[in-house]
């Protein structure tokens, strides 16, 4: 379903009352910034917004997490995205778009900016990622169908669904796609059921050659007609050899109140995890977002550095925080460079700091010696053995990372080494974790365990 005409003023003031209901914004904000936009464009996975000027296009874009939230509620479209542009920008703005143009351009639901080639692969996001490109070059032929990719939200399960997609459909234009989170499917089977259509509904999705289902956890507890057509469907499709792809923030198995028939049929294939990005591969998005966006403000490596390892359980995270320090960089800053410390001053109400403060050089010798297996006695030890001074590399690696410490005072807390070894331990890790993909899966789940 999508929303049309006068809807969109609609669907906006719902989600202004929204926003100030719940503290998000105030009502001279409200006013100033926020009551002039206008939305004009919206199905299940985008949303347009119009805004007058540059300076209010800034404002919004640094709540546009905050926005697409309070979207995502007053219409239900739990993947919706928005783009936020300046009037003169805007194409058609004054043709509300008929629902039979929508659904025609809207027939598989793809979003065109989902591809392989921007999206960052890391350790964290491997598997995936390989899963998705093996199925997108043979889709006719994947082995493993269906393919199960399931993590937390916002790490990318979404792009790689459209990627699939994209990518298949530029390669094989004959096949037949469709993308649909689950609200979505939830809504089709809704409103054909009531139209005495269903059965319609099962023929044509069974003549699909390629399925993208996001969010499938949302079939559960009891919505009993969907997951029975969902099963059906599922069932013509894997007879006729035809490539399914399901994203959850779960396994299978661990989705309370779905259908076990319907939980078999999802472990049958191939099942794959997403985690929150690593320190590197979180470097990589942001500077990869960071070219894709159209101000030209310089930002120290610095500061880059500090967003990838402070905000990294999720991208929406590291692209919100790159949001906020340029809007906080044209109130504020000179509009030449953005430094450490006026990054610090963007992120003071963050909490950063005071979790940094808290964190000890004694923890994470703990915490890095408990990984491993070992004692603290063995970490600051003499002792060169391969399974004693990679830990300890590491810790130090981790202190100097985290902690505004000296490599004496390092070097001190290590067993009285030299402050020489101490930079040689930190560059050693550093190098390693430029190639090594353990060794960058290690750090991050260490570092969660700090934090």
């Amino acid at each position: 379903m999508s929303i049309y005409g006068d809807d969109y003023s609609t669907t906006w003031n719902q989600v202004l009352d929204l926003l100030e209901r719940e503290g998000q914004i105030d009502s001279a904000m409200k006013d100033a910034y926020f009551k002039d936009a206008r939305l004009y464009r919206l199905n299940p996975l985008k949303a347009s917004i119009s805004v007058p000027n540059k300076f209010n296009l800034y404002v919004l874009e640094a709540e546009k997490e905050k926005i697409t939230s309070a979207l995502r509620q007053i219409t239900s479209y739990s993947n919706l995205e928005i783009d936020l542009l300046p009037e003169g920008d805007l194409l058609s703005v004054q043709e509300p778009i008929n629902s039979e143009v929508a659904e025609k351009d809207a027939e598989d639901n793809l979003i065109p900016e989902f591809r392989f080639d921007n999206f960052v692969e890391g350790p964290s996001n491997r598997e995936s990622y390989q899963a998705a490109l093996a199925c997108a070059t043979k889709p006719q032929g994947f082995l493993y169908s269906p393919l199960y990719i399931y993590g937390d939200s916002g790490l990318g399960k979404t792009h790689l669904l459209h990627a699939i997609g994209n990518f298949i459909k530029e390669h094989h234009p004959e096949m037949r796609i469709l993308y649909l989170t689950s609200d979505d499917f939830i809504t089709r089977v809704v409103t054909a059921s009531r139209g005495n259509k269903l059965r319609e509904l099962k023929e044509d999705m069974m003549g699909l050659d390629v399925f993208l289902l996001d969010d499938v956890q949302f079939l559960s507890g009891g919505k009993v007609t969907s997951s029975e057509t969902l099963f059906n469907i599922y069932n013509s499709l894997q007879r006729k050899k035809k490539l399914i792809v399901i994203t959850s923030d779960k396994k299978p198995w661990e989705i309370k109140d779905l259908e076990d028939r319907l939980v078999s049929r999802l472990s049958n294939g191939l099942t794959c995890s997403i985690d929150s990005p690593e320190y590197e591969t979180a470097l990589k998005i942001l500077k990869m977002k960071l070219s894709n966006r159209t101000e030209s403000i310089e930002i120290e490596e610095e500061v880059l550095s500090y967003i990838a390892k402070y905000y990294s359980h999720d991208v929406r995270a590291l692209e919100g925080r790159l949001t906020r320090l340029m809007f906080y960089s044209l109130q504020f800053g000179n509009n030449e460079k953005i430094t450490y410390d006026l990054a610090m001053e963007a992120f003071k109400d963050d909490g950063i700091a005071d979790r940094n403060e808290a964190l000890t050089i004694a923890e994470i010798q703990k915490t890095v010696a408990d990984y491993y297996g070992i004692s603290k006695a063995q970490l600051l030890s003499k002792d060169k053995s391969k399974s004693i001074a990679v830990p300890r590399s590491i810790a130090i690696y981790l202190c100097r990372t985290h902690l505004d410490v000296s490599f004496s005072r390092l070097g001190d807390e290590f067993g009285r080494r030299d402050h020489t070894t101490i930079m040689n331990s930190c560059k050693k890790i550093e190098e390693s974790l430029k190639n090594d993909a353990a060794l960058s899966i290690a750090i991050a789940e260490i570092e969660k365990q700090l934090y």
